[in-house]
């Protein structure tokens, strides 16, 4: 990690999808007010409402992408920017409205896959 050991933060996830318009934002929603976690959400698309850059990279402990297209074009566009931070594809299909139901339960469960397989921040209070 990027951080000294001595410092308690919140993990920083960046959420990633075409548009940044249902997938990504209903991520961010879900961990938005997560104790542990600190969040955003950003397209790969040139036409998406918030357009992923190399700042949201830099930030990101981890990355989610919604296609492994996604996550193709982020490693075409910022490939050295991606050396360090894992990016996962969660294979969430573009199907969903913001919010859906059924794209929750899809990305808690796709998150949660990665999420517990990290070892908790030894300072972090219980």
């Amino acid at each position: 990690m990027r951080r000294p050991q001595n410092v308690t933060q919140r993990l920083q996830l960046l959420f990633i999808c075409s548009r940044n318009q249902w997938r990504s934002p209903t991520a961010e929603a879900i961990w938005r007010h997560h104790p542990h976690y600190a969040v955003r959400s950003a397209g790969v698309s040139p036409k998406a409402r918030r357009r992923v850059g190399p700042a949201d990279l830099r930030w990101a402990d981890i990355i989610f992408v919604m296609e492994k297209r996604h996550r193709d074009r982020l490693r075409a566009e910022f490939g050295h920017l991606l050396t360090h931070t894992p990016v996962h594809v969660l294979g969430i299909p573009d199907i969903y409205p913001y919010g859906d139901p059924a794209l929750i339960a899809e990305l808690e469960a796709g998150v949660a896959r990665y999420l517990a397989t990290r070892p908790p921040d030894s300072d972090a209070e219980a």
